[in-house]
């Protein structure tokens, strides 16, 4: 926060006589918050569907050339009481003289204790909200430093709250209605994006923005784009339209958290290299929520599975509206099953991209929700009458495999063969 005055500043009385010494200006370097919003001023959405829709360019240079002129600024601050020769030097604000200078720092330091204080109450919320609302998502964020873990949480908490706009208590609203709440929505994000806020989710947001200034309004933009097309598109002819969705409600998720997980090679680089895979995994994760909801989604007259694979296996839509469960619908989720797990396999190869300390809850992740599509094919694929889910020891026992899988040397290769030999086994015994 820069604090601006006019040359002369008001002479406080010391000793019962204004003090007449003149005010001298100096210039104060500090850092100011950086606004991705600004510095990333690329909002279009990604409708280049075969060309990755377009998200090579997201962290160009070109998009934030001036991100490293913008780290610092400088403004102009009064010490009073100094009658030294009117020149520019440079100090800290927290070494201000004078009496303007320690009222304002001590109405600073008031100010950051009380965010601090609003920011820790609103990261606890966030990590409420995961953990109720995606046990598993919130398991995997527990492998994640705290900074990261807090970050993440707060991206989930947004994306939720997007997410309720549409499928939330208000989902009876007419589309019109909808949105306009999307709209406003957006509005609010854009908010967000320059370090404000209308709450203290919001607030928990801005926060992580400000710690990673990588993260570009991009991608949350496409996820309230998704939104939109739950609003007014209940059915999906082809494959190419469910990616488009699949991209917009949870490739950019991968998107959102990918500057918040880093990457091995630093920067934008670094960055451009790991979006494939962090994208491939958003997808998989997404088709795979597809297969596991087919039966509740049923019931809201939504057919997320497209029409097109329908039609490849002589199923009807009326026949999965009235849960006809036959070989003809074994073998189409057999067959959407192999594509969810050529995803999964694309996102596997982008684990080593991540800085380390960011693996394991993306690996544990990847391996949780590919036992989602192990279950269901257990469960006979029937997915109208029964939730395929991990129970909570399966989940457990995933873990160790996940952290073999995320090491890099090549000794740790027959250990992992034994791991996943012993869940094999386990699993076929079941």
């Amino acid at each position: 926060m820069a604090f601006a005055h006019s040359a002369w500043a008001p002479r406080p009385k010391l000793n019962g006589f204004t003090n007449r010494q003149p005010a001298r200006r100096v210039t104060m370097v500090m850092e100011k918050s950086f606004s991705p919003r600004r510095n990333n001023p690329q909002f279009e959405s990604f409708d280049a569907l075969h060309d990755r829709l377009g998200i090579e360019n997201l962290w160009s240079p070109e998009t934030s050339e001036s991100f490293d002129l913008a780290r610092t600024s400088t403004s102009d601050v009064l010490v009073v009481g100094d009658d030294s020769p009117s020149t520019k030097s440079v100090m800290p604000w927290d070494t201000t003289t004078g009496a303007l200078g320690v009222s304002l720092l001590g109405r600073r330091m008031r100010f950051l204790r009380k965010r601090q204080q609003i920011l820790g109450k609103s990261y606890e919320e966030c990590r409420r909200i995961t953990e109720l609302f995606s046990k598993t998502f919130f398991l995997g964020t527990q492998l994640l430093s705290p900074e990261k873990r807090r970050a993440v949480w707060a991206v989930y908490t947004w994306c939720r709250r997007t997410d309720d706009i549409v499928d939330g208590p208000r989902v009876t609203q007419r589309s019109s209605a909808l949105r306009n709440q999307l709209a406003d929505w957006e509005t609010r994000l854009d908010l967000i994006f320059e370090g404000g806020g209308r709450d203290g989710l919001d607030m928990a947001l801005a926060d992580a923005v400000g710690n990673y200034p990588y993260m570009t309004c991009t991608p949350f933009r496409d996820m309230i784009k998704g939104m939109l097309m739950d609003v007014d598109q209940a059915r999906f002819e082809t494959f190419d339209d469910l990616y488009l969705y699949c991209y917009r409600v949870a490739g950019t998720v991968g998107l959102m958290t990918l500057p918040i997980m880093g990457t091995v090679k630093p920067g934008r680089e670094g960055l451009r290299e790991a979006m494939e895979a962090a994208l491939a995994l958003g997808i998989g994760l997404q088709l795979t929520n597809i297969l596991r909801d087919v039966g509740e989604d049923r019931l809201r007259g939504r057919i997320y599975l497209p029409l097109e694979d329908l039609h490849r296996f002589n199923y009807t839509e009326e026949e999965l509206m009235n849960c006809v469960l036959d070989n003809r619908y074994k073998n189409l989720m057999k067959f959407e099953i192999a594509r969810a797990r050529k995803y999964f396999r694309k996102a596997q190869k982008g684990v080593h991209l991540l800085a380390e300390d960011s693996r394991l809850p993306v690996q544990a992740s990847l391996d949780m929700y590919s036992q989602i599509l192990d279950v269901l094919e257990e469960n006979g694929y029937d997915n109208f009458n029964r939730r395929a889910y991990i129970s909570k020891s399966r989940k457990l026992f995933t873990l160790p495999m996940s952290y073999l899988r995320t090491r890099d040397s090549p000794a740790w290769k027959p250990v992992l063969d034994v791991a996943e030999f012993v869940a094999d086994s386990k699993v076929h015994a079941a």
